[in-house]
């Protein structure tokens, strides 16, 4: 039953694509890149914008999903060539049948605890107080779990949890005073502290303040880097067995990041103009705080296995019931 539910996804998915790839042929005639309101998305919306993939496409258009359902939409119907997920979500869509690999990992450090009390530095000093986490049982409220229990923190006694169906409504918790402590992952951390105008300088006493690192508590407590390999960018369907056009858009894809980096408000500006929901100065603030760390998927790999192995333990379903196996990492054409 797996085996024919795959094939169909994977028949499905060549049919849409067949009529716009001719094997390794470069420029293909369109393609179709799809993103959240995430810095994961930055740099798909520069290259649209500036024309960075003029070389390998006559045509490129960024679609935005904004939940999960619309995430399951694009790659089970074939209307999508390359797609920005959450590491975990790619691993589960894999593990499902759904013919994709993943090409690199952009965003590395994301997470944080946001508070209104500036004399919180970790997350022993929440205990006692009520927390808004966004997506219960997804990957930030599973980081914040292990970490929180690596401390010996007991969650159920020692915490108020109050869960949110989205990082938007955890900051309009926080903007509109019903509670004072969130996690939350960039941009939903600067556009908080925007809109409360307490980033980057405040005049008056800031509303909110930028507590908790969890890269840094990562590093700490897991005795490894600061940095959790969160979010990056897949392949879809048939664009997938075209490796020079995979190689060639990677390739972009880590330029525009890189560019973005360097030039955080004309990003902001892109990449507000294309998701309004966002507002330009939040996305410059973002790009100037994250962990600018950036690797191919078999670069990351080991890092990603690591992760993927707590998630397991914790939440199997959030990656599918299994470690991806190696045909999950695209492999750069040399």
């Amino acid at each position: 039953m797996v085996t024919s539910i795959r094939a169909a996804i994977f028949a499905g998915l060549c049919l849409f694509a067949s009529t716009l790839w001719a094997d390794d042929n470069l420029p293909v005639k369109k393609l179709t890149l799809a993103g959240p309101a995430a810095g994961v998305s930055n740099a798909l919306i520069h290259l649209v914008a500036s024309g960075g993939l003029n070389d390998i496409a006559e045509e490129a258009e960024f679609v935005l999903w904004s939940n999960p359902d619309q995430l399951r939409a694009l790659t089970l119907s074939g209307k999508a060539d390359f797609l920005a997920a959450p590491t975990n979500v790619a691993a589960n869509l894999y593990n499902r049948g759904v013919p994709l690999k993943l090409i690199n990992v952009s965003q590395w450090g994301v997470l944080w605890m946001i508070s209104r009390d500036a004399d919180k530095r970790t997350l022993a000093d929440f205990k006692g107080e009520e927390i808004a986490i966004p997506f219960r049982a997804d990957m930030p409220d599973i980081v914040f779990t292990h970490l929180a229990e690596k401390q010996g923190i007991n969650l159920k006694k020692d915490f108020k949890l109050r869960y949110s169906a989205t990082p938007v409504d955890a900051m309009q918790l926080l903007i509109t005073r019903r509670i004072d402590h969130a996690l939350l992952a960039e941009p939903a951390v600067s556009m908080a502290l925007r809109k409360t105008q307490s980033f980057p300088v405040s005049i008056i006493a800031p509303e909110l303040h930028r507590s908790v690192d969890l890269q840094q508590e990562w590093g700490r407590l897991m005795a490894s880097e600061a940095r959790i390999p969160q979010a990056g960018i897949t392949v879809l369907g048939e664009a997938a067995n075209n490796p020079q056009l995979v190689s060639a858009f990677e390739a972009a894809y880590a330029r525009a990041n890189q560019w973005c980096i360097e030039h955080a408000e004309e990003c902001g500006k892109e990449v507000a103009a294309q998701i309004k929901l966002l507002m330009p100065e939040a996305v410059a603030d973002a790009l100037t705080t994250q962990n600018n760390h950036y690797a191919t998927a078999a670069d990351a790999r080991p890092e990603l296995e690591a992760f993927y192995q707590i998630l397991l333990e914790r939440q199997p379903a959030s990656v599918g019931g299994k470690l991806p196996d190696e045909g999950f990492y695209f492999l750069p054409v040399e």
